[in-house]
């Protein structure tokens, strides 16, 4: 099987193992990025692959630079790249990219272990001034304004709601009274 043949079958099945999985993103047929962790959590990651031309044979091109990953110290980044290294020597000439995200999920916990947990989160838990004043101001708008039955009748009749339901009734009646 050639490499490209290799690489069509293992982004079917990424595809189809991943569909509706919001950690894991397609960025071409090629390059593919998984968030490891939960949105919010100061230790999450995100892991993006790229397959050169001649993998599975070579190694895929793996890489933490994106945006995400700004808050995570590059010695973390680092070593953690040093270790998803390390499986890809071990899976070299077979299809990794699910093994490698999966490996990353699976060793989270030590991949971070030295991430300071506070990191990023210092702002967001302040509460300035003006912050608690936007609060207020949504509180306020939550409130749903009630209508009357007449602004119902009038907003439904604009859309034809209510011309479609009367419609509706009057063939129910027509035929229930036709029957009888």
């Amino acid at each position: 099987m050639t490499a490209n043949e290799d690489q069509e079958m293992e982004l079917e099945a990424l595809r189809s193992i991943y569909e509706g999985d919001e950690c894991f993103r397609e960025l071409s047929p090629v390059s593919f990025q998984y968030r490891i962790g939960e949105n919010g959590d100061p230790k999450a990651f995100l892991i993006e692959i790229s397959w050169p031309e001649t993998y599975p044979q070579t190694a895929p091109v793996i890489s933490m630079d994106a945006f995400f990953n700004n808050a995570i110290p590059s010695a973390i980044k680092q070593s953690i790249l040093n270790k998803l290294m390390e499986e890809v020597e071990v899976n070299l000439g077979t299809s990794m990219t699910y093994t490698i995200f999966e490996y990353a999920k699976d060793n989270k916990e030590l991949f971070m272990e030295n991430q300071p947990v506070n990191t990023g989160t210092a702002q967001n838990n302040c509460i300035s001034p003006a912050h608690s004043d936007v609060a207020q101001q949504s509180k306020k708008k939550e409130k749903k304004e009630q209508l009357t039955k007449t602004q119902k009748r009038k907003l439904a009749d604009k859309t034809g709601l209510y011309r479609a339901l009367h419609a509706i009734l009057s063939v129910l009646l027509f035929s229930a009274i036709c029957v009888y």
